[in-house]
């Protein structure tokens, strides 16, 4: 090899070298500015930094639309430089020109309304009883509430950048994409939506956590609306409060009762709660489907509630009306899960376990009304 070449050769893996190093300091720099806790950062590789990046800025452009912003990241007691941290610099200014005593009394009084503000958020959280999610209109998780871990062994800083379809069952990607649709019968902008969907979980039934390759599916129960940016680049994303759903419940006393059904929902038992709200003697039911005690306007909802029971393994009705004997309705909602045998010890056996029955809880939300009015023959005495 040439001189020449030589010293081009050292001097082209110099640059190599200077552009590398120039990219870290950028990336180093963006992590730094992420409002993430600061034992995290050195965790985060280069796409990581990258993908969270895109996603707050995804974030801040959407906020940036409304009129009325509030403050939207929740951050751990250790992150850096957010909206409060500057203020406090700015008091700590003011302390060393002087004025000490001012200066500790609005520092005090901006850590007290912080931590307000950061209880408040966790309030609203546990009042949700789940996670939320902020997704575009393309599938892209661009936010997490950071409590996701709680329900579902994932981090926020995991899943923040992905497309949800990653981590969702393949048989319900169509019902998502409907969801995230804005012509999908929703009334366009500002449209409900309420669905179910199964996600990876890495949490098993026991509490013990696994690794991702090893995750299962949990049922979530998702609400949410369109948020449309008007301002700025345009985006639109739908806000979802995602609750898992749950095998166990609370019974209410009086105005709860159980049953059991067969995959076709007909009762093969139900406890004695039921005479005293809907005059129906538990061995009268036995054999009696529900759509037989269902309003028919609201037959829809039940058969779409069995159909999301026999494909995710669990379902919300959402409210409907029950026959009550001797005339009327009540309004009620169900949760129903499909009870299998115990899975096989044998793991080479991958046969899923046959279905044992349907388990229901059934909430009742209101009194008798209508009393007078028959609307099948099923209420006659």
């Amino acid at each position: 090899m040439t001189p020449e070449r030589e010293r081009r050769r050292i001097m082209s893996c110099e640059a190599a070298r200077a552009r590398r190093r120039a990219e870290s300091q950028v990336l180093i720099d963006m992590s730094q500015l992420l409002p993430l806790p600061s034992s995290l950062r050195p965790q985060l590789d280069k796409p990581s930094i990258i993908r969270l990046t895109i996603s707050y800025l995804r974030i801040h452009t959407l906020l940036s639309g409304f009129a009325d912003r509030q403050t939207w990241e929740r951050r751990d007691e250790e992150g850096e430089r957010d909206t409060w941290e500057r203020r406090e610099e700015g008091v700590r200014e003011r302390r060393e020109e002087g004025d000490r005593e001012a200066g500790d009394r609005e520092l005090g009084e901006r850590r007290e309304e912080r931590k307000k503000e950061m209880g408040e958020t966790d309030l609203y959280l546990r009042i949700l009883g789940g996670f939320v999610v902020v997704v575009t209109t393309e599938g892209d998780m661009i936010y997490l509430s950071d409590n996701i871990r709680e329900y579902m062994g994932l981090t926020q800083v995991e899943l923040m950048g992905h497309s949800i379809y990653d981590f969702t069952h393949p048989c319900d990607h169509k019902e998502i994409r409907d969801n995230l649709d804005l012509t999908a019968g929703q009334n366009g902008c500002g449209g409900l939506r309420d669905f179910l969907m199964r996600m990876k979980c890495t949490v098993t039934h026991k509490g013990r956590t696994v690794n991702l390759r090893s995750a299962g599916w949990r049922v979530l129960q998702c609400r949410g609306c369109l948020k449309v940016c008007v301002s700025g680049p345009s985006l639109t994303c739908v806000l979802f409060t995602c609750q898992p759903l749950s095998l166990t419940h609370t019974l209410l006393h009086t105005h709860t009762f159980t049953s059991h059904h067969s995959m076709d929902m007909r009762f093969t038992y139900c406890d004695q709660r039921v005479t005293g709200l809907l005059s129906y003697r538990p061995e009268e039911l036995l054999g009696v489907s529900v759509y037989d005690l269902c309003h028919t306007l609201d037959l829809h909802t039940l058969t779409k509630s069995h159909l999301n029971l026999c494909s995710k393994g669990q379902s919300v009705s959402g409210v409907y009306r029950v026959l009550v004997r001797g005339g009327g309705y009540m309004w009620a909602e169900t949760h129903s899960a499909v009870i299998s045998k115990p899975r096989p010890s044998d793991p080479h056996q991958s046969k899923p376990s046959p279905p044992l029955f349907v388990a229901c809880v059934t909430y009742i939300l209101s009194g008798v009304e209508e009393p007078t009015q028959l609307l099948s023959l099923g209420q006659m005495n």
